[in-house]
């Protein structure tokens, strides 16, 4: 069986398209099928992959990532360096030009207000925003003109392509959410659904949890993309029907993160319709450790929340027991085959940044029955439960509903009832999951339940926005409507002086020392994050579908303008 790691490269396929492009919206309709379906297209009120690869057809930043993680221009006239002067030489500033000319969907000019706005809509006191840890580090914004955002740090920033860089960080109309800021973010239903951007397409119909559907931008910047007049993507499902309709009845050009076993693999490539795509980045399937109570006995407002440390995980010796019961390496051979690598680490590429840390790939079962022994967790009364203090060692364990993960559950029960724990399995359906819906209690961020787990990955090259999710006020809670990244409630002062001495070490060796420190603290030093899987993203593509290249250091979507269909 062989999975391709791309359909060709991002300057292979010019020449081919090159007809294509001709004129926009000349090759008709593409579907494009994402099972765990989009609930709102805001990616600033949900870290739900699924929200914001579909979000970044529609809104765009400064720059994206390529396939190969270097940072590329979109809105921006070029990318800022100190050579160019576009960065000062003491790291603390960066200039962004917009291209002049710049519209959004709606005729509108593009300024660099809407830039500044789009800060104040992220860190506004009031409100909460899935994705502050981009913005981690700014002094001020200014707009000199229509067309500069000078951002200022509060201290040397080496990494500066974080703010407005990538499909988490993109620039939202200030005509369209001036109105929305704070409290109000959330009730901002028309503008969440629907809104104006720069990209490639804009929204005709959103029905939340089903379908997205679109039309090309007539004010794209580049007049003859893109090639496709419209779109449609279709929510719902499962994993492998997800495959199936592309790789088998044709349904579909594309479907994203079709996550199915190596025999489905094989099965499907052999019907000759489409391509699997496989590419290793920074995807990893974890278990969060809930560092707080999330009993239903407490108030609304205090479950999972500092206000209460969790009765037993509190204790690494519990953490660390469940971890060392996994066999990952079964999970692998499960659940991904070629497309999986066992890990025990958060952060596992580039190799500048991952941590040597393999302590976790060997299973472990008895050295996890004296660690839980060691902390007082015995079957004082032989049922096969462990119990301490007259309660019961028992775990509620959460995920999306999926068949790899189900499959992934059935098997860590298996092995924590072999330790002695007790083990309740829920599955959510993924849109509700990671639909970011602040009512909902069923949502991976609020965490009504002891451990759960999912994979995402960062954008780019550089993990430090991605492990500054981690610092202590960046917890979820009632007070920021549950969007804090900080998905397990760690919080460690130390952890925080790190991150922050990251983000103003320029020495890439040295960078590299520091995030894997930070990776260890939360893996091996803590088990608060427990590694799994190094995930590749395997999605499908039609043999119909031209263009297609895949990121797995930025959204799937990433180039779809470039996207046409094979005659």
């Amino acid at each position: 069986m062989k999975l391709r790691s791309a359909l060709m490269g991002a300057a292979a396929f010019t020449a081919l398209a090159s007809a294509a492009w001709a004129e926009r919206g000349a090759d008709g309709h593409v579907n494009v099928l994402y099972w765990q379906a989009p609930s709102i297209l805001n990616p600033y009120l949900s870290s739900g992959t699924k929200d914001v690869e579909s979000a970044s057809l529609i809104l765009e930043g400064m720059a994206g990532f390529n396939e190969k993680g270097e940072v590329f221009a979109r809105l921006a006239e070029s990318v800022p360096t100190v050579e160019n002067g576009g960065v000062s030489a003491d790291l603390t500033q960066i200039t962004w030009k917009l291209k002049s000319g710049l519209l959004w969907s709606d005729g509108t000019p593009v300024t660099s207000a809407d830039a500044a706005f789009t800060y104040e809509y992220c860190k506004h006191p009031e409100g909460g925003c899935a994705q502050a840890a981009r913005y981690e580090g700014i002094k001020s914004i200014e707009t000199p003109d229509d067309l500069t955002v000078i951002i200022t740090f509060d201290a040397p920033k080496p990494n500066p392509y974080q703010a407005f860089v990538g499909g988490t960080s993109p620039i939202i109309q200030k005509a369209q959410f001036q109105n929305c800021l704070g409290a109000a973010a959330s009730t901002c239903t028309d503008q969440n659904f629907g809104p104006i951007g720069t990209g490639p397409f804009r929204v005709t119909e959103f029905k939340t949890n089903d379908t997205v559907s679109l039309e090309a931008n007539p004010n794209y910047r580049d007049a003859t993309k893109p090639a496709f007049a419209t779109m449609t993507i279709k929510g719902g499902g499962d994993a492998e029907a997800a495959a199936r309709a592309v790789m088998e009845t044709g349904e579909f050009d594309y479907a994203w993160n079709t996550q199915i076993n190596p025999d489905l693999q094989a099965q499907m490539i052999a019907a000759g319709k489409g391509t699997l795509l496989n590419g290793f980045g920074t995807l990893v399937e974890r278990i969060e450790m809930n560092m707080t109570d999330p009993s239903p006995d407490l108030p609304e407002g205090e479950r999972s929340t500092p206000k209460h440390p969790h009765p037993f995980l509190s204790d690494i010796r519990v953490r660390k027991a469940l971890s060392m019961a996994i066999d990952r390496q079964v999970l692998v051979d499960v659940g991904y085959g070629n497309a999986g690598r066992a890990t025990c680490n958060l952060v596992p590429a580039p190799e500048l940044y991952a941590s040597d840390n393999t302590d976790c790939l060997q299973q472990d079962m008895e050295g996890a029955k004296a660690l839980l022994d060691e902390a007082g967790w015995t079957d004082s009364d032989g049922d096969g439960v462990r119990d301490k203090d007259g309660k019961k060692l028992s775990v509620l364990y959460q995920t999306s509903t999926n068949p790899v993960r189900q499959d992934f559950q059935a098997l860590i029960k298996g092995w924590w009832n072999e330790v002695g724990v007790e083990v309740e399995l829920k599955n959510i359906d993924a849109s509700v999951y990671f639909g970011g819906d602040a009512g909902s209690p069923d949502t991976f961020q609020k965490f009504y339940a002891d451990v759960e787990m999912y994979a995402n990955n960062f954008d780019g090259t550089d993990p430090e926005p991605y492990l500054a999710q981690y610092l202590c006020d960046k917890i979820p809670g009632p007070d920021n409507q549950w969007q804090g990244e900080n998905i397990n409630r760690f919080c460690d002062p130390a952890y925080d002086a790190l991150v922050k001495e990251l983000a103003t070490t320029a020495d890439m060796a040295k960078r590299g020392e520091i995030a894997k420190k930070l990776n260890d603290m939360l893996t091996k030093d803590s088990y608060t994050v427990v590694a799994l899987v190094d995930r590749g993203r395997l999605s499908a593509a039609s043999n119909t579908l031209g263009g297609v290249v895949l990121n797995t250091w930025d959204t799937e979507l990433w180039n779809a303008q470039d996207w046409f269909r094979v005659k």
